[in-house]
């Protein structure tokens, strides 16, 4: 179980886990690499952390052969250096995937049926980019990367999401029990790789059933 602590003081986003308000986050690190994996695994650590408008995330990568070529809203970033957010609300079937590239392009689904047929999951919407009012990312690389970083790098990326992206009933409170994951991918770069901060049982994101239980503390 990871436990979300609610922030004691104005988040940063650009402030690194050694400052501010992330000094006092819970660390959890992306570590699980999937076998079809290249011999290139970043080492990858995430935090979070929220308040009453939302959730704050936080992604810290070391990592090489960065590639960052989407920059449009909804496209397909995991063929990028990607990182990931999965996210189910308390008590409810559904959950959302948050797809972030290294140079902040974000994909949203509101996935209710993840299995798959010819056009793709059986019940979802991509979430409108007019529900996305008051949701920020901030990331360390800018622009257009292509070709690769081959060079050792290390990249950042933190991202506020505010809670009405998740259309809830009531707020949340101390002691809610969401569940999630988090993963870090690189589909199309020239060393793909597959991580994940919890196990999964085979190499599909979308296995709401191996997400793992958050607390708000």
């Amino acid at each position: 179980m990871y436990t979300i602590k609610k922030a004691k003081q104005m988040v940063n986003l650009t402030s690194s886990f050694e400052e501010g308000a992330w000094k006092d986050a819970e660390n959890i690190a992306i570590a699980n690499v999937m076998g079809k994996s290249s011999a290139h695994h970043p080492i990858v650590n995430a935090r979070l952390l929220y308040d009453d408008m939302g959730i704050y995330i936080r992604f810290e990568v070391q990592d090489r052969y960065v590639r960052a070529v989407q920059t449009e809203y909804q496209a397909s970033v995991c063929g990028d250096s990607c990182v990931e957010f999965f996210v189910q609300p308390k008590a409810r079937k559904d959950y959302f995937n948050f797809e972030m590239n290294a140079i902040g392009t974000l994909l949203l689904y509101n996935i209710v049926d993840h299995s798959r047929g010819p056009n793709g999951f059986a019940d979802y919407s991509k979430v409108p980019a007019e529900k996305l009012q008051g949701m920020s990312i901030a990331t360390s690389l800018h622009g257009v990367i292509d070709p690769e970083i081959t060079a050792p790098v290390d990249w950042s990326l933190a991202a506020f999401i505010p809670f009405s992206i998740f259309d809830l009933d009531k707020k949340v409170a101390s002691g809610d029990i969401w569940r999630a994951n988090l993963y870090k991918c690189a589909d199309k770069t020239s060393h793909p790789h597959w991580i994940t901060a919890y196990p999964i049982s085979q190499l599909n994101y979308h296995l709401p059933e191996c997400f793992q239980e958050i607390v708000f503390e």
